[in-house]
């Protein structure tokens, strides 16, 4: 069967303290190989954490005071931190640090500021960004499918401006839950980072997972929300952004149908969608993307965060209004 295709990257010697650390820095990224989805934790107040390009790292910052207010640096890019919710009383606050899936790997350091009151204390800690190996596919379609047009390429332009100002101001408040939801269930056939080559020409990545299902299959709300966007766009068809709180966005593209519309709240496993194959697609299937703080990473490591909660991922939620209509058209 033709997958469904997003078509959218020996001598011994005295070991100095330098060359020392550099070896804990590297046992600790083998461990983390060796066990996929284990999440280190903080070594003391500065530690190391490490992972791939595209994964989720949990980095729990140590602080009695409940009501500081914590906020990170990476690579440019902020970091929200709120109270663990794995505590009962929460002592210590996490942030989930994405690691965009062209980030540069080596080490980078993120920095947090903890606020309380006239009190600041700065956190420091190493992260080793550990390059993925992606997946590279070679395509050959029509021309009109991969060189676009001056109407097009304005259109798409547009677009981007759309999205870009619907999404510059998060939600403050953590509106997500523990336990995500797989939003459809499926056969995956576009892998998240792969590389397309489009008729010999390299394009950007792919930053999402494409899912294979029947037209018509219910889509579900990964977790808890705001509906932010509704569209019909060149590239992604009829699509759904909604914000889940502290710079955190689930997208659902190439859908049939829209169930929600802009500003909606939404809860997990609830049905926003219907599985399509609208905009650039050649059949039916679901584009799921995530941004996290702006980094694009894959949507299946939600499913393996350290939350827990009493979510049922496989039973679709009824949709909130099921005579909504479908999201508006872009001429």
């Amino acid at each position: 069967m033709k997958p469904m295709l997003d078509l959218h990257h020996r001598r011994h010697a005295v070991v100095g303290p330098s060359v020392l650390a550099v070896l804990v820095l590297f046992a600790s990224s083998l461990f983390v190989d060796l066990m996929p989805g284990f999440v280190p934790t903080a070594q003391g107040a500065d530690g190391h954490y490490s992972g791939k390009q595209g994964q989720i790292i949990v980095v729990k910052v140590p602080t009695d005071d409940a009501v500081a207010q914590l906020q990170g640096k990476f690579l440019g890019r902020s970091i929200r931190f709120f109270p663990d919710p794995r505590l009962e009383e929460p002592k210590g606050f996490v942030g989930l640090l994405g690691i965009d899936l062209q980030d540069e790997p080596g080490s980078h350091e993120l920095t947090v500021e903890a606020q309380s009151g006239e009190s600041r204390q700065t956190f420091r800690y190493q992260v080793l960004v550990q390059k993925e190996k992606f997946h590279v596919e070679h395509l050959t379609l029509p021309k009109d499918k991969v060189d676009l047009d001056d109407k097009a390429v304005a259109r798409w332009k547009a677009e981007q401006e759309q999205v870009k100002t619907a999404l510059a101001t998060d939600s403050q408040a953590k509106l997500w839950q523990p336990s995500f939801v797989e939003p459809v269930n499926g056969r995956r056939t576009g892998i998240f980072g792969s590389v397309r080559i489009m008729n010999g020409q390299p394009r950007n990545p792919h930053n999402g997972e494409d899912i294979s299902a029947p037209l018509g299959t219910d889509v579900l709300a990964t977790n808890d929300g705001i509906v932010r966007l509704t569209v019909e766009h060149f590239f992604s068809g009829k699509g759904i952004f909604v914000d889940h709180g502290l710079g955190f966005y689930s997208m659902y593209f190439h859908l049939s149908e829209v169930l929600v519309k802009d500003g909606d709240q939404v809860k997990a496993g609830q049905v926003v969608g219907k599985v399509g194959a609208t905009g650039r697609a050649t059949g039916p299937h679901l584009h799921w993307g995530v941004k996290l703080n702006g980094a694009r990473v894959n949507p299946y490591a939600l499913l393996d965060l350290p939350f827990r909660g009493s979510t049922p991922s496989a039973v679709p939620v009824p949709a909130a209004d099921p005579n909504a209509g479908v999201g508006p058209s872009v001429p």
